[in-house]
């Protein structure tokens, strides 16, 4: 796998455990030569993850919006920093250009994006393996709303299927890498499938 999508927080007033992740991601990344594709930004978990695959000798693709460049402050240090005039080009960009995908700790815009990468892989729009970095439990509520969907018949239990998640960056990173390809069967995976 060469290239890895990332989302994750612009935020810059988090508890410094989520940095640490952060940087692990990006130092494991950047080891193992898997180029960060991300957000573009140079503030925040953001800049953590872009910052420390640079100095792991591994090289950082940043995609951002006109609009974002400043109040993100775009990261300086990417290898390529992709430009564009829509969160919805940006975000299209980020899941054409990665062979997986990642969610650090995240607000809004992260939770967007995992959805987005998650509906198009229950439907089958494509193959690429989800991973979810779920450090002090942070994504519980997330899983639990995913769990609160299967109860009521919303979503299929399979859909656990599709995500990698851990506490551990290296894990879920693992996790991925190792993830075999599969189809998707409609009956498992989609809500009008049968039971």
């Amino acid at each position: 796998m060469k290239r890895i999508t990332v989302y994750c927080s612009s935020s810059t007033s988090l508890d410094p455990k989520f940095f640490t992740a952060a940087t692990r991601m990006g130092e494991l990344l950047g080891s193992r030569g898997i180029e960060l594709v991300y957000g573009g930004g140079g503030i925040g978990l953001m800049g953590e993850v872009a910052r420390s695959v640079k100095k792991a000798g591994g090289r950082v693709r940043g995609i951002i919006t006109r609009r974002l460049l400043e109040l993100e402050q775009g990261f300086d240090g990417c290898d390529d920093l992709v430009v564009v005039d829509t969160m919805s080009e940006r975000k299209r960009l980020m899941a054409q250009q990665g062979e997986a995908f990642i969610a650090l700790p995240g607000g809004l815009g992260t939770f967007e994006e995992f959805f987005e990468v998650l509906v198009q892989r229950q439907v089958g729009e494509h193959r690429k393996p989800i991973g979810l970095v779920n450090l002090d439990g942070y994504y519980d509520p997330l899983i639990t709303l995913i769990d609160h969907g299967i109860e009521h018949r919303f979503i299929k239990p399979a859909v656990h299927h599709l995500l990698h998640v851990h506490a551990e960056p290296q894990l879920v990173l693992d996790g991925v890498l190792q993830a075999e390809p599969f189809e998707i069967d409609p009956d498992r995976f989609l809500p009008m499938g049968k039971k």
